[in-house]
């Protein structure tokens, strides 16, 4: 089977779901890892990883999906549940920019009172002083509630919204795109054709996305198969993913509790990844839950890129994930794997070569 699948891949022939799953379940890891660095080399043979100097800016905590796997979240009326102030707000976004920042990651929970006007005022005046920052912002779970809220359409939606100053919609929020799985990890939030629906119509107005997966909870292997899958579909019926980013639930001081994937699981997940979506230029190695050194690890297992430097980051940190990198720790890490590290913006363009 595997000589079959390496021949289909070295053809330019995409992997099917049997193939995909017997890869997952049975395939031998470090052959993965060979297949999905040889995908890697030739889409990106110049041999550089890339990162972005961003923020995640969690605005809020105060969500009513209250997801099982979610240690973050607070209801309205709880003690440590919280709205920041614009004024911090923009105190965060300045200390970004001073740092040499080009991304704004904002993204809270799903509050009952912040409307579309909450963040049209919030959006435009994020863009009038920081007009060259990329507002790269929300989850598709986000903006159905801001709909919802506002009584408006999607299109409607987006379109504000991308007037205001949104720039880019982060794939956030896609857990496992099969409903069953959804159903028992995050019940209140939108199914997968609510997360797709989301994607369909940023792409069509000319918003660039981004793809996640959060696996490691209570999915199957056929599940996260279909999740891959579904994704490639999206992608190749007119979707806008710039990058992929497969990450590892964490479990930690959630409701959910129980156990997570493994390095080793993970690494067989992030290479399937690079084999199967062959049409997303870009694959992300998650240091944020998997640590430095698997990060290093992950780039000779089909991954491109590092992500962000995240200047702050609220969400994963709630479940007790607590890994920091600097731009110079970013850059050594890459350079001790072997590859030429590269400064990018959030659309993948380089804008400093170390």
């Amino acid at each position: 089977m595997m000589k079959r699948i390496t021949e289909k891949v070295a053809a330019g022939e995409p992997v099917g779901s049997d193939e995909a799953l017997w890869l997952l379940t049975k395939g031998d890891l470090l052959e993965l890892g060979r297949l999905a660095d040889s995908i890697r080399r030739s889409m990106h043979p110049d041999r550089c990883v890339s990162f972005v100097v961003d923020r995640n800016v969690n605005y809020t905590n105060i969500c009513e999906s209250k997801c099982k796997f979610c240690a973050f979240y607070r209801d309205l009326g709880a003690d440590d549940a919280y709205l920041l102030e614009t004024s911090e707000i923009m105190a965060k976004i300045e200390e970004l920019v001073a740092q040499g920042g080009t991304q704004l990651l904002m993204q809270g929970g799903l509050h009952p009172g912040l409307a579309i006007g909450y963040f049209e005022k919030l959006f435009g005046q994020i863009k009038e002083r920081f007009p060259g920052l990329q507002n790269h912002s929300l989850s598709p779970a986000e903006v159905t509630h801001i709909a919802q809220l506002s009584g408006l359409t999607m299109p409607e939606t987006l379109a504000r919204l991308k007037a205001a100053g949104l720039d880019s919609i982060p794939g956030g929020g896609a857990e496992i795109l099969v409903d069953s799985v959804r159903a028992e990890i995050s019940p209140k939030k939108i199914g997968w054709q609510g997360w797709a629906d989301v994607m369909r119509e940023a792409a069509a107005i000319g918003m660039p996305t981004t793809a996640t997966m959060m696996f490691g909870s209570r999915e199957r292997p056929e599940d996260l198969v279909e999740h891959l899958m579904r994704v490639r579909t999206l992608q190749q019926e007119g979707g806008s993913f710039t990058a992929f980013i497969p990450w590892t639930y964490q479990p930690g001081n959630t409701e959910l509790g129980g156990g997570s994937a493994t390095g080793v699981e993970y690494l067989k997940v992030l290479a399937l990844s690079r084999i199967v979506l062959t049409n997303i230029v870009n694959l992300q190695a998650s240091w944020v839950t998997q640590g430095a050194k698997m990060a290093q690890v992950a780039l000779s297992f089909g991954a491109n890129d590092l992500g962000g430097t995240m200047l702050e980051e609220n969400v994963v940190a709630a479940a007790g994930c607590r890994f920091r990198m600097s731009r110079e720790e970013m850059i050594e890490l890459i350079r001790g794997a072997g590859f030429t590290p590269v400064r990018r913006n959030t659309l993948y363009r380089v804008l400093e070569k170390y």
